[in-house]
């Protein structure tokens, strides 16, 4: 057999372009179909245990809390889940409605002035109290913005949630030749970490993407990409050119 390349008793480097495509063997089939119903079932798995986690804790807390004669537990062969949930949801429409009259008004401001006679559980009422107003209020703005910051390096961009401004004590200590807001700029890939900082306002890029959507790319870690991602890294680009 001669070793020339160009002889016609030498085999072909390449196959031919009409060659039929290989296809993938037993293993790789299943392998595919292992990953692919990972992916199906992962996600379905991981909500249910979630919910079932949610319901049973929510159980677990509001049992005490009401009379046995009341769960559905006692007149059924089964154990009916959700129950506790379904009465902490009709016990807090109850307590806000009674807090949007006079009645519920004046209990509640009495119990107010009771905890302000307790240093301690003051200051924590009230911090709590600020948080979930600020959180759930229907007017606010804060966290419901989202922004582009320069972090943790001139030309490095990192995703922030922009807060309320400095409160009196700090902006009076700040520099008065910009106007400062405060953003929570969360870690990757559990956002209920990172840091809370001020910054001029001009070094804030508010961009056009919902908190929910800058969650998931956080929690991610970028793997989940929601429609804006192009027009945010757009905007980025321009920001370190100006």
């Amino acid at each position: 057999m001669s070793s020339d390349p160009l002889s016609s008793d030498a085999q072909p480097i390449f196959p031919p372009p009409n060659a039929p495509p290989k296809h993938p063997g037993l293993f790789a089939r299943l392998r595919n179909w292992f990953l692919a119903g990972l992916v199906i079932a992962g996600p379905l798995a991981v909500t249910i245990w979630l919910v079932w986690w949610f319901v049973n804790t929510v159980d677990q807390w509001v049992k005490p809390l009401i009379p046995p004669s009341l769960w559905p537990d006692l007149y059924l062969p089964v154990r009916v889940p959700g129950t506790g949930v379904l009465l902490a949801v009709i016990g807090l429409v109850l307590l806000g409605f009674l807090a949007t009259n006079i009645l519920g008004r004046t209990l509640l401001n009495l119990s107010e002035v009771m905890l302000d006679g307790m240093p301690v559980v003051r200051g924590l009422y009230r911090s709590v109290k600020q948080i979930f107003e600020t959180i759930f209020s229907q007017s606010g703005t804060s966290f419901r913005r989202v922004g582009l910051v320069q972090y943790p390096a001139k030309g490095m961009w990192s995703i922030v949630f922009i807060s309320s401004p400095p409160v009196k004590q700090v902006s009076q200590v700040l520099p008065a030749s910009d106007e400062y807001i405060s953003v929570f700029l969360p870690c990757s890939p559990n956002p209920t970490t990172g840091f809370y900082f001020y910054l001029p306002a001009t070094e804030v890029i508010e961009i056009s993407l919902t908190p929910d959507d800058a969650a998931k790319l956080i929690m991610s870690a970028g793997l989940i990409l929601p429609e804006e991602q192009a027009k945010l890294a757009a905007l980025a680009a321009n920001a370190s050119k100006g």
